[in-house]
Order: structure tokens, then sequence, then C-alpha cells
């Protein structure tokens, strides 16, 4: 007879896109995690050619310990040389590496080099002085929370932590700003999980320790969100309604009785 543990042993694999690019070009960081706490993240370090820290993402665990992150070049570029790449997980002692290397490139003149176009976004966000600017805009019934957002640190990525009234984690997101420190990122409610109604609360978390942390807070009733505006209009609707009924009797009184 053969006998095994019953705790399986977590296991951890990253990979790049490709392992040589140019010095203006983006590469996704992809990689899988079995065994561990999906709710915390997989830590990311890049480290440079001369040995520095360059990039410390913290990337959010998806269907079948699945993470990915698409690495865009650091401004005006990536210097030449071998990057090295090592993730790891609070719930492991298990770490992985790879490596990629970049070839030098000329930068072009009265241009900022920006392989991949910021998304515009339609709604005006003010611009972060020192911190994070943070706006949820969903439609009355909607399952989709549109989180739009400033941020005066462009250096790292954004974690979005959803936190139900309770105070249990639903879910968490990642972001990478753009050149203007814009981002943008979508989030579902919906399903068992939210079956809370209530405040949720959305943070926004950026640096390695968290240095830079905004909240912002979304009403959810049976899994979808409710505006902040709906009691409002509710409001305006019953006076509304009120006012017509008042002139109404007022019409009425002010006709002459006829003998």
């Amino acid at each position: 007879m053969a006998s095994s543990s019953a705790f399986a042993e977590p296991t951890l694999e990253v990979k790049v896109s490709s392992e040589q690019i140019n010095a203006l070009d983006s590469i996704w960081i992809s990689g899988k995690i079995t065994d561990v706490s999906e709710f915390k993240p997989v830590k990311l370090r890049i480290i440079g050619p001369d040995g520095a820290l360059v990039f410390a993402p913290q990337l959010a665990i998806g269907d079948n310990g699945e993470f990915k992150k698409l690495l865009n070049h650091p401004i005006p570029s990536f210097k030449a040389g071998t990057y090295l790449i090592t993730a790891s997980h609070e719930d492991s002692e298990v770490t992985a590496s790879t490596q990629f290397t970049v070839i030098a490139q000329a930068i072009p003149r009265n241009e900022i080099p920006n392989t991949t176009q910021e998304k515009t976004i339609e709604r005006k966000v003010p611009m972060a002085t020192n911190g994070i600017t943070l706006i949820a805009d969903a439609v009355n019934g909607s399952d989709v929370i549109a989180i739009t957002g400033n941020t005066s640190l462009r250096g790292s990525d954004i974690t979005l932590i959803v936190n139900s009234p309770m105070g249990n984690l639903m879910t968490i997101a990642q972001v990478t700003p753009g050149i203007n420190g814009n981002f943008e990122v979508e989030i579902k409610t919906g399903g068992p999980m939210w079956k809370e109604d209530g405040m949720y609360t959305i943070t926004a978390n950026q640096g390695t320790s968290s240095e830079i942390k905004k909240s912002i807070q979304v009403e959810i009733k049976d899994g979808v969100v409710v505006p902040e505006f709906g009691v409002i209009a509710s409001l305006v609707l019953a006076i509304s309604i009120i006012s017509i009924i008042i002139v109404s009797s007022k019409s009425k009184l002010a006709i002459p009785t006829r003998f």
C-alpha cells in the first residue's frame, strides 16, 4: 500500500511572452499558482540589468490560479540588458523566476513613446496632486461598477479591494495607470457572494507598502447597484406629485359657482 499527504504542495510558475524585446516594447508576464489563497495576490519583482528594482506589482489571481500582467516600458524606455522576474506568494515558500532581454532602441524626437495607447476616459476625472482620486459610476440596476480615477504616483500599479458592509473581502482588481496617471477598471457584482445589501467599500492601494490609499462607497441591493441619486430622485418625484395635487385643488377653488 502507498500513502500520500492529504495536503498538496503549492506550485508556482511564471513566464514571459517573449525572451527578447526592444527598449520601447511592452511584454506580457503570466503564470499559474496552485493550493494558495486566491484572495491574496501574487507578488512580482522585476530587477533591471543594473540590479535595481524596476517594478514590484501585485497581481490578482484569476480562474484556475492564473495571473497575468502587461508590463509597459518605463519613461523614457527600458534599459538595454537582461531583466530578472521573480514571483512569490504569502502562503507559499515556493518561488519562480524567468528573464527577458532588452535590445537598445533609439527614442523618436519630440515624441513621448508609449506602445499602448491610454484608453480615453469619457468622464472627466480630477487630477490628483498628492494621492488618488476615485469616481464610481454605474447605471441603476447594473451589475457592473465602472471605476475611474487619477494618481500622482505613476510608476506602480493600483490594487483595488472591495469589501462588503460586514467587512468581508469580495474581490481584488489591479490596474496600471496611464502616462497621465489616469486609470479605469470595471468591477462585476451579482451572484451568491453579493447577497448582502448595504454600502460596499472600494479601496485603492498603491505603492509597495500601500503608501497611497483612497476609499469610496457604493450601495448595492440584491446584487445590483443603487446610484447615490436614487433617493433624491424619489424625493423629487414625490414633491412633484404633491405640487400637482395642490395646484389642482387651488384651480377648483378659483372656479366661480353658478346659481
